[in-house]
């Protein structure tokens, strides 16, 4: 008959029920994210929404300058946040093969408190400090 009596440090993965914790974090963070970047394409394919199609020519130059640049900018986000949502995803997977929340370098348990602020990580501290 073997025991088990595993120390928290000594855990080689999370407990299903504490997997099941992370994919409900993981599935809020996915859907707020999903929703940012519905906002980000939406914002995108929406014209000029300011009103000033009939101002004078002589700012039109500045404000299609600035047009670009915003989206640019919103291009940059929603790109930021398909990656962002890709790495849920990813972390969803993991959890599903009960890889979830194994540091990638040491193979050691990553923290909770670190789950829980970064959930999508696949590096303890320790890993990451080290970079």
């Amino acid at each position: 008959m073997k025991v088990e009596n595993k120390v928290e440090n000594e855990k080689t993965r999370y407990s299903d029920s504490e997997l099941q914790e992370f994919k409900g974090l993981l599935l809020d963070k996915l859907r707020m994210a999903k929703q940012e970047l519905n906002n980000l394409a939406s914002s995108l394919s929406n014209p000029n929404s300011n009103g000033t199609d009939d101002t004078a020519g002589t700012y039109k130059t500045l404000e299609d300058g600035s047009a670009t640049l915003e989206k640019e900018q919103i291009n940059q986000l929603a790109a930021r946040q398909k990656k962002f949502i890709e790495q849920l995803e990813a972390a969803l997977i993991r959890i599903e093969n009960k890889t979830y929340g194994i540091c990638r370098e040491t193979g050691k348990l990553i923290q909770k408190e670190r789950l829980r602020a970064v959930p999508h990580t696949t590096l303890s501290m320790e890993a990451k400090l080290k970079q």
